[in-house]
């Protein structure tokens, strides 16, 4: 099975801090650990949300705030991955997506790339940036149901066309939350909550795929994420195959 574990922003990252060589060499160690157990698929880092921008549709009608904002509805129902020269390609994206799928909020934030962050310069051929659009969950999203047979050939038609074009990288979608677990620290030490989740209030930084036989095998990576990654919330999902 797969999971995605994805963990939770906080001021520090929000103001723009950049990640110490430490947190870079345990990121760097559980990665390693991970590629040696054949457990790892893929995971990124997101910019703070002053960098993104957040989208309302209503009839398929697009309200768009741009960031910095605050948490509010933060439960994930699907992503997609797409590179484009600035975020307005990415805001195309989701209004086209939106369209076939129907109204929820979604996020835009750009991907952190190494140069982002001191690992290396940014090589100069490169015109173009990746940005995460995070689609939030919804009641029926929740509730597993999923999409028609015609909403599936469209999107796969617009997957089709905007991969060729070279804009569309990925796409997951999560499976509902009651299939799920959330890790949260405190001072009394780490606490564990089984699906379906009470919204988090907080938004997503980052996360990491991997495959796992079980949500207790997943889990048990996640918690060595949390303190890998500095967070005090962690949500571990199952993905659709």
């Amino acid at each position: 099975m797969k999971f995605i574990v994805m963990h939770k922003t906080s001021p520090k990252w929000e103001a723009g801090a950049k990640p110490s060589k430490e947190l870079v060499q345990r990121v760097g160690g559980l990665i390693g650990d991970l590629v040696r157990e054949k457990r790892f698929v893929t995971g990124d880092g997101l910019r703070a949300s002053s960098e993104g921008v957040r989208m309302a549709f209503d009839g398929g009608v697009p309200r768009v705030t741009p960031g910095p904002f605050t948490g509010g509805h933060e439960l994930t129902a699907s992503f997609s991955i797409v590179r484009a020269p600035a975020i307005d390609g990415a805001i195309e994206f989701a209004t086209r997506e939106a369209a076939i799928l129907g109204d929820a909020e979604v996020d835009i934030r750009p991907v952190t790339e190494g140069w982002d962050i001191g690992l290396g310069e940014k090589p100069a051929n490169i015109s173009t940036r990746r940005y995460m659009i995070q689609r939030k969950a919804t009641p029926a999203t929740e509730a597993g149901m999923a999409p028609t047979p015609a909403q599936r050939s469209a999107l796969a038609k617009l997957i089709d066309a905007s991969t060729q074009a070279g804009v569309h990288l990925a796409r997951e979608t999560m499976r509902p939350s009651s299939r799920g677990r959330r890790y949260v620290n405190s001072r009394n030490g780490v606490s564990m909550f089984d699906g379906p989740f009470v919204e988090s209030k907080e938004l997503l930084s980052g996360f990491m795929i991997i495959t796992a036989d079980s949500l207790d095998e997943a889990g048990r990576w996640a918690e060595r994420y949390m303190g890998v990654v500095e967070t005090d919330e962690v949500d571990v999902l199952e993905l659709e195959n």
